[in-house]
């Protein structure tokens, strides 16, 4: 690793100006959670000071004029800096919400990882709160926690490097000054935590196997967080900045954002036969129009009868609806690197979009924290979909279909070859292990998942060495 000396001295000042002393995580001693603990009777949030004054306003940085700016925000050669400023009163409301919604802060005792039992149906609260970067503010910014098991887990760990999603015009009824306020041309984003990720590199280094290997995908970036909520900035460890599909990635990698987008969440989302119902298919655009005719017609092909007594026809008409191309290169990319928290284990974390160009669904990855590892629970699945349990349509009908099964097979020999070539990939987690190792080391106890700084370190062998077996697995199965 390259000693960055100079941007460990800088964190240190930035890190000292906090009102109390700061705890490396390597060091034995517990900070207080008493500020997570602490409740107010409302978890309303309060909007006030209706009368200020935008001044750091800008064309370029505030306004939906400007076009996303990818260069300034999606840096992978910097690790940048966001720091939010919430009013304390807001603060306690948002841990109050918290409370309410996953218990008592620190409640489950068994560190990183161990929590998670509780869950919501509800979304965390909005606050509005000051956003600044680079000396300049974003005004009364809507921020709220979120996540599903990482965020009970961390909740019930008593860790409060919670995720974090951003609407930069949640509050623009309420403060008209910021109407279509936008971060350098995005509206939102989502600022992962990396929970239970040693090495802190899987978010972002999944969705650039993704996208390098020609899927739509959010772009991701590294950025520490510093949050004040009126004792001065605390700092809340090392970050992930993740696009977020329903703003810019629909308009910027495909025609246009103009198709229906959806959400899939638990009942439906596998697929299976007659499980469609309209709650599984959140609709993330055109909210307004009742319509799931592209989602119906999906299932109705995929499960038509033609599956077994014509399958030429078969595959016609899915390939109508659905582009099985796209999901193949999916499929395949996701099972080499293994990313278990998603479809063929669980009915959550991708999204389907209408592509205008196509008008054919197009499956778009997400969440990918839990990737590049062998998995948890009934673990990744097998290249050959071996250890498939459950009712899995997509994955099933498709491999079992000699045509689709070797457009798979093509996209995993295309996939080991390229973006996740053994040297290359090692290589690229080398360059962001010594990106970001001054800030990974340098977290505090209570806003970190690793146990000591030497965590780090473990991290990046393992998914080094994680690279290497699925090279040796890719030649098994094409074997």
């Amino acid at each position: 690793m390259k000693n960055s000396t100079i941007k460990i001295a800088l964190l240190f000042i930035a890190i000292s100006i906090a009102s109390y002393v700061h705890i490396s995580c390597s060091d034995d001693e517990t900070i207080s959670d008493a500020d997570a603990t602490e409740t107010t009777e409302t978890t309303d949030a309060v909007v006030d000071d209706l009368d200020f004054t935008p001044t750091d306003w800008t064309t370029e940085t505030h306004s939906k004029d400007a076009d996303p700016n990818y260069t300034e925000v999606f840096d992978n050669t910097v690790v940048k800096r966001l720091d939010f400023v919430v009013s304390n009163t807001n603060w306690k409301a948002m841990l109050t919400d918290m409370t309410s919604l996953y218990g008592t802060f620190g409640s489950s005792n068994s560190g990183p990882g161990g929590g998670g039992t509780s869950f919501s149906d509800e979304d965390p609260i909005f606050v509005p709160a000051s956003v600044f970067y680079n000396g300049k503010e974003w005004y009364k910014v809507g921020i709220r926690f979120k996540g599903n098991s990482s965020l009970s887990s961390a909740w019930e760990s008593g860790i409060l490097k919670l995720s974090f999603k951003l609407d930069f015009d949640e509050y623009e009824d309420d403060y008209p000054q910021i109407k279509n306020q936008r971060f350098y041309g995005f509206k939102k984003f989502s600022l992962k935590n990396n929970y239970d990720d040693d090495a802190l590199l899987r978010e972002k280094v999944a969705a650039e196997i993704f996208k390098n290997a020609g899927l739509a995908v959010s772009n991701t970036s590294f950025y520490t967080l510093y949050v004040d909520y009126g004792d001065g900035p605390q700092y809340f460890g090392l970050y992930t900045l993740v696009e977020e599909i329903d703003d810019t990635v629909i308009d910027t990698q495909f025609s246009s954002g103009d198709g229906n987008l959806y959400k899939p969440e638990d009942d439906g989302a596998n697929f299976a036969n007659g499980s469609f119902n309209e709650d599984g298919f959140e609709k993330k655009t055109n909210e307004d129009e009742a319509d799931w005719s592209d989602v119906k017609a999906v299932f109705s092909a995929l499960h038509a009868s033609t599956r077994t007594t014509d399958p030429a026809a078969w595959r016609a008409g899915l390939d109508a609806v659905f582009d099985t191309d796209v999901f193949l290169n999916y499929l395949a990319v996701n099972t080499v690197i293994q990313n278990w928290d998603t479809y063929g284990r669980m009915e959550h974390n991708y999204y389907l979009y209408n592509n205008p160009s196509t008008n054919k669904l197009t499956w778009i990855p997400w969440d990918n924290n839990e990737a590049l590892q062998s998995g948890k629970q009934q673990g990744a699945l097998n290249l050959n979909f071996s250890n498939l349990s459950g009712d899995w349509p997509l994955i099933s009908y498709l491999y079992a279909d000699s045509v689709y099964k070797a457009k798979y097979d093509a996209y995993v020999k295309a996939t080991i070859d390229g973006p996740f070539e053994t040297t290359y990939i090692q290589g690229v987690y080398d360059t962001y292990a010594d990106l970001i190792e001054p800030y990974a080391t340098t977290e505090v106890k209570g806003y970190s998942f690793l146990s000591s700084s030497s965590s780090f370190y473990s991290g990046i062998s393992t998914i080094k060495s994680h690279a290497s077996s699925r090279a040796s697995a890719v030649t098994t199965y094409l074997k």
